[in-house]
């Protein structure tokens, strides 16, 4: 055996027993055998089942091996937020999660195992493992029931009253404000949620966090997936404890606060430092105007919506959103140069360089100066986590540990899931996290194996040039990997991958890193001293350039579009990933393989569908796939469809544009007003019938011919789809067609003619659906909800009765009538719902 052997710290597991023995015992045997000094024989069928046997035994030993050397290292700590948060996803994903009592119990079993089983066996790694996953399980729960959050079930307009918390300016001079819900008049809200956020387009007075805010506002529950399988806005709503968004209808006016109410200690330090926040945004804004100055506020303060939507897309296009959030980044860069600057000058006192713990020191200021960036910066979840990490490296330096390791990340991965695993459901986690493994796994393999790619600098000239050249490379190597390490997240959320992103974060990161960060950092500094500006203005030259290079980029191209993948694809190359950067031995490799296989079988795999027929949820917006091969195209029933559905919707369909209706000046009589009991004249109703008459005799098939508040498209099977805005409309729909879209809410569960009915009522319970079978048989389609099954909290509000005050048990289908029905008309207004019906 070698020397390197003889110092070996691999155990692994005696085959057949729990033992552990050193690993140069297991392999003794094979290292020592003497070698056969015949000549190779032909291998018959027994002896190439011995051989294949053979190799098995050495691929299994060395499996052992690899094993026994990651347990060594300490390395399957690695993996316990791993499974916390798996224990998490899968809370948040299954329809009917077991109840807490039920997760206790089998915790508790679990740990006594745990307990009991042989320490640094398989068993004993595998009982540890369950046990965190269903500990990230309990976490889930116990974060859903603390929030409770109230969400609204239906849109109404109403007079709100509340207490501003939040503020942001966006870049039309429009103010968008999280309210605490006090009250809710004409009508009064049975079941209000405490918190909304509501914008304020009107020129009005700006309120200030604190004031209390009044006015008439149009209220809505937040927004549910585009589609099924798309992002549910819900979701991140209820776990914002955003109950509500909308806009005010007119000016909101400012009322004097109840001086009876005394706010919380808390309340009152959060409205403090908020206003701070406010004030520092507004400073920035006055120095730097324009879009330099909503960059410059998005990286110091947290503010985005004060930058204009050209420079956003523009960023988003180029691979350079993240730059405009307060992440990893954004705190590392800050604690560096803190740390670097508090060193250098305390370096510069031999006496108390030579007496006090210099590097220490600077480490305290570090902390301290992002503990403050995070408190101005509103400490969103981005914002905490990137603090988190840091805050977890530097106390590493004040223990004389690495700071920068997997294990600190891993250490701060475990403290967000368990104060709010909610957020390894999102991106912004996923990608976070992703990037920190994938670079500090990447770097650490760079140190562990340096190559040596330019020759030793001797003179001053070639100093400089080689310091440019790793500067270059560590950039450039920095962008690759967390590129990578994202990319399937980007692919998987977003649909889209940016094709130049590389090329602009090499172009722009340096100027983040020496210009925007600094000069950023040292006008903070000296903000209360009014000597702010120069150092601002430098900030804002900087962002100018980075907002060329973004909108240089974005014109070479918007990148790559995905459509909807596998729902393998994502497990398959997290775990993939996950060996990769977390493991040190051979076994990253399989991890390696894992990856390559995930994505040739999403390749190579048929494409998921999509359905022939969409729906949004509020039925407004209706798609239909048009013709078949080059004569294809894809036909909605608005000129202009709405931007948030319709953008969500062209990725994932692998549109760029579709097929606008065909409008006629065709009119319908007025609706009746219900109200006081009006119905048509015989007249009218002749006008109405002879409308829709003439509507669908002139229904095409590759596009949707329009009225004001109907539309109509004949299907492949010379049957028709009708669209229609007004309830009072639905039974001529029903009678023309067989199939009928309502936007709008109605008693009616199904047409009497047979055909199919979705109105937003059904849609209410079902969310966005996807329709199959139009080609075939429209009488018997297959229907794809967004939501199915029983409610889950932040899709329960969906379900909820204003008239028994109960919650349905199941999401229904809504082309079978099974959603919750509408009310009767109200006839005073004891009779309104909370929705104002």
């Amino acid at each position: 055996m070698s020397g390197r052997a003889n110092h070996m710290v691999d155990v692994a597991e005696r085959q057949g027993g729990g033992e552990l023995v050193p690993a140069e015992r297991l392999a003794r045997t094979d290292s020592l055998r003497p070698l056969d000094p015949r000549p190779p024989q032909h291998l018959t069928g027994a002896g190439l089942v011995v051989k294949v046997r053979d190799r098995l035994a050495r691929l299994h030993l060395a499996v052992r091996r690899s094993v026994s050397e990651e347990v060594h290292h300490g390395h399957l700590f690695l993996f316990v937020p791993v499974c916390l948060g798996a224990g998490a996803a899968l809370w948040f994903s299954i329809e009917s999660p077991p109840a807490a009592i039920v997760l206790g119990s089998a915790l508790a079993l679990l740990a006594i195992a745990f307990l009991l089983a042989a320490r640094d066996t398989v068993v004993h790694a595998a009982v540890g493992g369950a046990c965190l996953l269903v500990a990230g399980m309990l976490c889930a729960e116990w974060e859903t029931r603390r929030l409770a959050t109230v969400i609204l079930d239906q849109p109404l307009v109403t007079t709100v009253s509340g207490v501003v918390e939040r503020r942001e300016q966006g870049a039309a001079g429009e103010w968008r404000y999280t309210l605490r819900i006090t009250s809710t008049v004409d009508p009064t809200v049975r079941r209000p949620p405490l918190r909304a956020n509501l914008l304020a387009r009107s020129r009005h007075v700006p309120a200030t966090i604190g004031d209390r805010l009044t006015g008439r506002a149009r209220l809505s529950p937040p927004s549910g997936p585009a589609l099924p399988g798309l992002n549910d806005f819900a979701f991140q709503s209820y776990f914002s404890g955003i109950g509500a968004v909308g806009f005010f209808l007119g000016p909101p006016r400012r009322e004097p606060a109840d001086a009876a109410v005394e706010p919380s200690l808390f309340i009152r330090f959060d409205a403090t430092l908020f206003s701070l926040r406010d004030r520092i945004s507004n400073r920035i804004r006055s120095i730097l105007p324009g879009d330099p100055g909503a960059f410059a506020a998005s990286i110091i303060t947290g503010e985005r919506r004060s930058m204009s939507e050209e420079a956003t897309e523009a960023l988003r296009v180029s691979g350079l959103a993240h730059i405009t959030a307060i992440s990893g980044l954004n705190m590392a860069l800050a604690a560096g140069i803190f740390f670097v600057g508090l060193r250098g000058l305390l370096s510069l006192a031999p006496v108390l360089a030579a007496r006090y713990p210099n590097k220490k020191i600077a480490a305290v200021g570090a902390l301290l100066a992002t503990t403050g960036y995070v408190l101005i910066s509103g400490y969103q979840v981005s914002a905490l986590r990137a603090y988190l990490m840091t805050a977890i490296m530097l106390v590493a330096v004040l223990f004389d540990r690495p700071a920068i390791s997997l294990r600190n990340l891993a250490l701060a991965a475990t403290a967000i899931l368990c104060l709010q695993p909610s957020t390894v459901m999102g991106p912004s986690f996923q990608m976070s996290f992703a990037a920190t493994a994938g670079l500090i796994a990447g770097y650490a393999g760079w140190r562990a194996r340096p190559r040596a790619i330019l020759p030793p600098a001797r003179g001053l000239g070639w100093r400089v040039a080689a310091g440019g050249a790793a500067f270059v490379g560590g950039t450039l190597a920095t962008s690759l990997i967390g590129g990578l390490a994202t990319a399937v997240f980007a692919i998987t959320h977003f649909h889209r991958l940016s094709t130049h992103g590389l090329e602009a974060n090499l172009a722009a990161m340096p100027l983040i890193s020496l210009v925007v960060m600094p000069a950023g950092f040292i006008a903070m500094l000296l903000m209360p001293f009014g000597l702010d500006a120069p150092f601002f203005w430098i900030m804002g030259q900087g962002l100018e350039l980075v907002l060329k290079v973004a909108h240089t980029v974005a014109g070479w191209g918007g990148g790559y579009v995905f459509p909807r993948l596998p729902l393998w694809f994502l497990p398959g190359t997290v775990v993939g990933m996950l060996l990769l950067t977390l493991l040190r031995t051979r076994l990253k490799h399989a991890g390696t393989a894992l990856i390559a296989v995930t994505v040739a079988a999403a390749w190579l795999a048929a494409p998921r569908p999509n359905g022939e027929l969409l729906i949004s949820e509020d039925a407004r917006l209706v798609g239909v796939w048009t013709g078949t091969g080059e004569t294809s195209g894809f036909a909605t029933n608005r000129l202009r469809p709405p931007a948030f559905v319709f953008d969500q919707w062209k990725p994932v369909l692998g549109l760029e544009a579709a097929t606008a209706p065909r409008m006629l000046t065709e009119t319908l009589p007025p609706a009746p007003d219900w109200r006081i009991g009006e119905e048509w004249t015989d007249v009218q109703t002749r006008e109405a019938e002879a409308a829709f008459d003439r509507l669908t005799s002139a229904a095409q098939a590759t596009r949707f011919v329009c009225i004001k508040q109907a539309c109509v498209l004949k299907l492949s099977t010379g049957k028709r789809l009708i669209t229609i805005d007004r309830p009072d409309l639905a039974g001529l729909a029903c009678d023309r067609a067989s199939i009928v879209v309502l936007a709008g809410r109605t008693r009616m569960t199904a047409c009497r003619s047979g055909a199919t009915l979705f109105s937003q009522t059904s849609l209410r319970a079902s969310g966005a659906v996807e329709v199959f079978g139009l080609d075939e048989n429209p009488d018997e389609l297959t229907v794809m909800p967004s939501f199915d099954g029983a409610p889950r909290p932040w899709t329960a509000h969906r379900l909820y009765d204003w008239r028994t005050a109960s919650t349905a048990s199941r999401h229904g289908n809504p082309s079978r009538g099974q959603g919750p029905t509408e009310p009767a008309p109200p006839t005073s207004a004891a009779d309104l719902s909370d929705s104002g019906e």
